[in-house]
């Protein structure tokens, strides 16, 4: 038996964050909040996907903190529902970081990356990495610039 199966570990770490964020059209609609989309409409827009199950992803993502709901209105419109991340869902975007960085290594567009995530402060790449150096300090997502990379397409 492998020593693995000698210990319960349902209660780790790993696993209690896939259970709040491991779900698909949880990071892919933490990726359009990142890039600025708010309204429920827009993210349908740009997920694609079937308005049901975004309305159920999001009420999740509320549930849980990673987004909070707040009612806006056009004018001459009905109050909508906005959605923006809270604290916690940006704590996930280094997440997000580490798996595009990851994609860039194993899987790259050959037009190069659609995204650039750089420091404000020097114009330098931002690197997802794991380290011991207590010292180390954490870039904050005021500290980071997300712009368009060469392998962005205009639409249309």
């Amino acid at each position: 038996m492998h020593p693995r199966f000698l210990y319960d570990l349902d209660s780790c770490a790993m696993r209690r964050g896939l259970d709040v964020a491991g779900d698909g059209w949880t990071l892919r609609i933490l990726r359009e909040a990142v890039y600025g989309l708010t309204r429920f409409d827009d993210f349908a827009n740009a997920l694609g996907g079937g308005r049901g199950v975004l309305s159920g992803r999001l009420k999740a993502m509320v549930e849980t903190g990673l987004m909070a709901r707040q009612a806006y209105a056009e004018p001459g419109q009905r109050r909508r529902a906005e959605y923006h991340l809270t604290d916690k869902g940006w704590d996930l975007v280094p997440v997000l970081l580490a798996l595009g960085q990851w994609s860039e290594r194993w899987t790259p567009s050959p037009d190069g990356p659609t995204a650039k995530v750089t420091e404000r402060a020097t114009g330098r790449p931002v690197v997802v990495a794991m380290t011991a150096e207590p010292k180390a300090r954490p870039l904050a997502m005021d500290d980071v610039r997300v712009t368009l990379g060469p392998g962005a397409r205009r639409i249309g």
